[in-house]
């Protein structure tokens, strides 16, 4: 029987007013089978359950109204505007509905029949509505009353789905077709939440959660609905993070402490560990003392010394003989870690490696040869650690930073060029804990957010072209008291049909018609790699003055005698961006300057720059972010493998997902392979819902 068919096996051009003719509307909208249109929710709703006679409708409300046809006619307006008007009432009192350039509309209405018109109530030369929804009751020639017809309609008298549309698909046909789904496959539909947890989170079941988001009887009934839909999507998502977390707790490496490490690790700085830094090398150090793989994220907010945490666990899994591989986006990146590190360690004796592109091959092929023998402590490098000639002899610990740079499938190549290596992931883009819980809610989490002694805080400020001579001046200042200084453009090359001024355009009238008397360079990502490295020696020498660049700068570079960044255009970037930007200055001992040369557009655009003006922390920041882009576009959905959202939004129902973890990782603690009856059932629409998609 059709109906007994899982909605997700039944095509919806299988659906009773859809057919092969339609099928393909429905499917641009994603809806290719019956459990398609059922998690298929209104973009909003319209209460049009209050109807009133003629007499008593509302100038400006809007609501239904009900009477005769009284009179139906055509005209044109003085303007050429084709006109369609209906006069309805009840013989004293009349509203007029109107249509333009719908002349069509005449042969719908017939004189005397009952109708319900639906919109906004205006005052004219008369009571009128604009193009309103519209009911025709045919239920007094059937001998029913109108109020048992208006009771059956999908579009009046009710609480009305608004839905999102394509092309010729209108509301009418999809209510009907949703609502088609529901009369014909509900029973079908298997409740994925045991009894006990719905229960115990007070939660009605599925087929009335999907009955009422679309249909509701109340306003009530919606947000119950909607409550348990919204959990239902997060406890199958947070079961998924479950599961995938008991895999990773599979038989590792069992790293051997020696006593003492801690301290002696720290005699290596000039500097102290700050509270937070000791606090995230006790959960790495606890972490690769266990038999279970590290699965861990590291989190914290521009210069607070995410590479020092790293470095300990790099120390560590030396000290047992195991080979440790950082991987990082850009070729600056590794080549400053490189340096970091290699100073770091040399007293040790460690043998610390470089593998970019931008070696050369006799190099590359000594780099290899020493980690497939062994004699290659720890590698530093970007996407040439993942290359199918790479062998690693004994690979104990994969560290990945900037880790949202990456797909899923570069993360995992990686690991597996060890047997179940430890793994630390490291982001210096916050992330906020509404997503860290979605979208890393698999991984273990550290958090650094306090800055080491002697990091000054950077003072921010947004200005616009009408102050940029001044803001040359202050560039001019700061070089005089011995400083250097950043100016970043979002472009490489000018284009002709555009005014965002670029780098190589601006490198040119700066060195010429600005600061003619200073020195300056010019550095982007279409550089060879030998030149980029000569540039970033030459500045970090000293040798110039101010280095005009595009984003190629963004991620990792320590220059603490730079103390003024000057981005241009900074409307065209994202939060995240810019505050990473802003994390390349304050390094050093001198007050730093973030200056945002741009002028918005948008309210969203405004939005960014004032909040980077307000705030240093990268961590509220990150939440700001959230709000104005929405967690679809946020940092990592794309990245994390892990489904796109249906129903829930992350930053507004956090607190149902606190709930939805809560069970579903009790429930995957109690029953790790969901054998018992009912999990079986989670097991299965998981199954068939993500059909493999989500590696586990």
């Amino acid at each position: 029987m059709q109906g007994k068919k899982a909605p997700e096996s039944v095509p919806v051009r299988y659906i009773k007013g859809v057919g092969p003719r339609k099928a393909p509307l429905f499917e641009k909208l994603g809806l290719e089978n019956v459990s398609d249109l059922f998690y298929y929710l209104p973009r909003r709703y319209e209460d049009r359950s209050r109807i009133v006679e003629v007499k008593d409708a509302e100038v400006g409300e809007t609501q239904g109204v009900i009477g005769k046809v009284l009179s139906t006619g055509v005209f044109t307006a003085r303007t050429g505007t084709c006109i369609f008007e209906m006069a309805v009432g009840d013989g004293k009192n009349r509203i007029f509905a109107v249509w333009y350039n719908q002349p069509y509309m005449k042969k719908v209405f017939t004189k005397g029949e009952t109708v319900i018109l639906y919109g906004k109530v205006e005052l004219q030369k008369h009571l009128q509505i604009s193009h309103p929804a519209f009911e025709i009751l045919n239920a007094e020639k059937e001998g029913a009353s109108p109020m048992e017809e208006i009771k059956s309609s999908l579009d009046i008298g009710r609480i009305v789905p608004v839905y999102s549309l394509t092309e010729s698909l209108t509301q009418k046909t999809l209510r009907k077709v949703v609502h088609q789904a529901i009369e014909t496959h509900m029973t079908a539909v298997e409740d994925p939440i045991p009894t006990r947890i719905r229960a115990r989170r007070k939660l009605v079941d599925s087929r009335f959660a999907i009955e009422n988001i679309h249909f509701p009887h109340s306003f009530d009934n919606l947000d119950k609905a909607y409550r348990r839909l919204v959990f239902e999507e997060f406890f199958i998502l947070q079961v998924i993070m479950a599961l995938k977390r008991r895999k990773l707790r599979e038989k590792g490496i069992k790293h051997e402490l020696k006593e003492g490490l801690a301290d002696d690790f720290e005699k290596l700085f000039t500097f102290k560990l700050t509270a937070e830094q000791k606090k995230c090398i006790k959960e790495i150090e606890s972490d690769m003392a266990s038999e279970k793989p590290m699965h861990r994220l590291l989190q914290g907010d521009v210069g607070s010394g995410k590479t020092v945490v790293a470095m300990y666990a790099l120390l560590l899994a030396a000290g047992g003989g195991y080979q440790s591989a950082v991987m990082v986006p850009t070729e600056i990146l590794a080549r400053q870690h490189y340096v970091t590190v290699s100073k770091t360690f040399m007293p040790l004796g460690l043998n610390v490696r470089l593998l970019i592109n931008g070696i050369d091959q006799k190099q590359q092929e000594l780099v290899k040869r020493e980690l497939a023998e062994g004699e290659a402590d720890i590698v530093i490098g970007t996407h040439s650690l993942i290359q199918e000639d790479i062998a690693y002899k004994n690979l104990g610990l994969v560290v990945i930073d900037e880790q949202h740079k990456f797909g899923v499938a570069q993360r995992k190549r990686l690991q597996s060029k060890g047997s179940s290596p430890d793994t630390l992931f490291m982001t210096a883009t916050p992330i906020p804990r509404s997503l860290v819980l979605t979208v890393f809610g698999d991984m273990d989490v550290s958090l650094l957010k306090e800055k080491p002694e002697g990091r000054e805080n950077v003072t921010t400020c947004w200005v616009g072209e009408d102050r940029r001579e001044n803001v040359y001046g202050f560039l001019r200042d700061e070089i005089e008291k011995g400083r250097q200084a950043f100016i970043v453009y979002p472009r490489i090359k000018e284009r002709a049909s555009s005014d965002i001024r670029s780098a190589e355009e601006m490198y040119a009238h700066l060195k010429k018609d600005v600061f003619s008397d200073l020195k300056l360079a010019l550095i982007h990502g279409r550089m060879k790699s030998d030149e980029k490295k000569r540039i970033m020696e030459d500045f970090r020498d000293g040798k110039c003055d101010i280095l005009i660049a595009t984003t190629v700068i963004e991620v990792g570079l320590d220059v603490p005698n730079v103390t003024v960044i000057l981005v241009e255009h900074a409307e065209r970037y994202g939060l995240a961006q810019l505050h990473q930007l802003r994390g390349r200055i304050g390094r050093g001992e001198h007050e730093s300057y973030c200056i945002l040369l741009g002028e918005p557009k948008t309210e969203d655009s405004e939005k960014r720059l004032s909040t980077m003006a307000e705030t240093t922390s990268g961590f509220e920041i990150s939440e700001k972010d959230l709000d104005i882009r929405g967690p679809g576009e946020f940092l990592g959905t794309r990245q994390s493998g892990l489904p796109e959202l249906r129903v829930g939004d992350i930053a507004r129902d956090f607190s149902i997902m606190e709930e939805a973890r809560e069970e579903a990782f009790s429930l995957v603690s109690s029953d790790p392979l969901l054998k018992d009856e009912h999990n079986a059932k989670i097991k299965e629409n998981i199954k068939r819902r993500f059909k493999g998609r989500i590696g586990i």
